[in-house]
């Protein structure tokens, strides 16, 4: 086996595996969780509006932690209940805290490939911009590496901070190609990037730009976007 090729199979593992753990870091509540679930975080989970009304009316903490540190706003975010979501925010709610593993609703949203939710969240004056995930990420890098692209093209146009750089020293245009499979949801999202005008000359630690990451990994459509993209 040659370095080079020695070399790619080593990123090709090492961005594999950083894939898997940072999509299982983010922890949805269980089904024993919910089950053992009372007001505000049961009446989240179930999508039951009237009583998530009647729950804060009465006084009830609206930002109340589960054992994982989640708020209802988490549980009904990660439970795609929308009026649940509306409600909870219309009690005054907070809409950008993070759980234990350093996750928001955007981001929630975000990983989840959920638009629509995402959607909600941002008219709601959820933010695009916090740094989250033990990563030190954003749901910008997380929905790139996962070739969400249009959750990337919402989060783009909500002011996500497109050059941001996580604990790995990866932007999400980097994300975009080393932990993608290079195809056409991964094509779409880092033409996302491009357009946008995301910063192509930021490298690994290593030194390697997008274009060289995308280049050792063979992806010949990627190379395309990124060598227009550099001359633009």
């Amino acid at each position: 086996m040659t370095a080079l090729r020695s070399l790619a199979l080593s990123i090709a593992l090492v961005a594999g595996a950083l894939a898997a753990a940072s999509v299982q870091a983010q922890v949805g509540p269980s089904v024993a969780e919910a089950a053992r679930y009372q007001g505000l975080h049961a009446a989240a989970h179930a999508g039951e509006v009237a009583r998530i009304a009647a729950l804060a009316a009465g006084g009830a903490e609206l930002d109340a932690r589960d054992g994982h540190g989640r708020t209802p706003l988490h549980v009904a975010t990660f439970a795609r209940q929308r009026g649940a979501i509306q409600a909870l925010a219309k009690a005054g709610a907070k809409l950008d805290l993070l759980e234990h593993d350093r996750y928001d609703g955007v981001t929630i949203a975000s990983v989840a490939n959920d638009e629509e939710t995402l959607r909600l969240l941002l008219s709601l004056g959820a933010s695009a911009k916090q740094v989250t995930s033990r990563y030190d990420g954003t749901a910008l890098i997380a929905a790139a590496h996962l070739g969400h692209a249009g959750v990337v093209k919402q989060l783009i146009a909500a002011g996500a901070p497109l050059d941001h750089v996580n604990n790995l020293h990866w932007t999400a245009a980097i994300e975009a190609v080393v932990l993608g499979d290079g195809g056409a949801r991964h094509q779409a999202t880092l033409k996302a990037l491009i357009d946008a005008g995301a910063n192509l000359q930021l490298a690994d630690r290593e030194g390697r730009t997008p274009l060289q990451l995308a280049s050792s990994r063979g992806y010949a459509e990627m190379v395309k976007m990124l060598e227009a993209g550099r001359t633009k």
